[in-house]
């Protein structure tokens, strides 16, 4: 049987916005429905994993929740893949608490052993942290990596911020039928 959004938050949709080996940084504009190129990062890094976002979210920020997606080979901008949260790395930046949702893809065989973060190469979740530690050093622009959590811990932020983007989306609704 195929996921569907019934398995949330066993199972969540990522929306790819930048592949892994990427410096550029391109961001969802939800308003047009398009991607953009934000920016090309400064540092001589390059993004180690494929990143974007878990649909029908709302974090802190005001922006869908962050998504870490480890699949073996790299996407593409606007691919949505069904993926299984296996935790997440806590974060702090200049917008305040910043949680990423590290996602295994479903569809890929080489992952499907991966069930929580016990099962990442330890080096793997190091690169990780060090990507976010400099990737925006450059710009002078500061992050604060407190730690990785555990699926658990990724599966209850999922339902909160989901509640959140269920909430924003009834007020939109109550809006435009006053």
């Amino acid at each position: 049987m195929s996921p569907s959004a019934a398995d949330f938050p066993d199972v969540v949709e990522v929306v790819v916005e930048i592949p892994r080996g990427s410096r550029n940084k391109y961001e969802f504009d939800e308003e047009a429905g398009v991607f953009r190129l934000d920016r090309v990062l400064a540092s001589a890094v390059h993004y180690n994993f494929d990143y974007g976002f878990i649909s029908n979210t709302r974090a802190g920020d005001g922006d869908h929740t962050d998504a870490l997606l480890l699949i073996d080979e790299p996407t593409f901008p606007g691919c949505r893949v069904w993926a299984r949260p296996i935790g997440g790395l806590e974060m702090r930046d200049d917008k305040g608490e910043d949680f990423k949702v590290l996602c295994v893809a479903v569809a890929d065989p080489h992952q499907a052993h991966v069930g929580d973060l016990d099962h990442v190469r330890p080096h793997r979740l190091i690169e990780i942290e060090h990507f976010f530690n400099t990737y925006k050093m450059l710009e002078e622009k500061e992050t604060d990596v407190v730690g990785w959590r555990d699926a658990a811990r990724a599966r209850a932020v999922l339902v909160a911020d989901r509640d959140v983007w269920r909430a924003e989306q009834a007020a939109g609704s109550d809006h435009r039928s006053a």
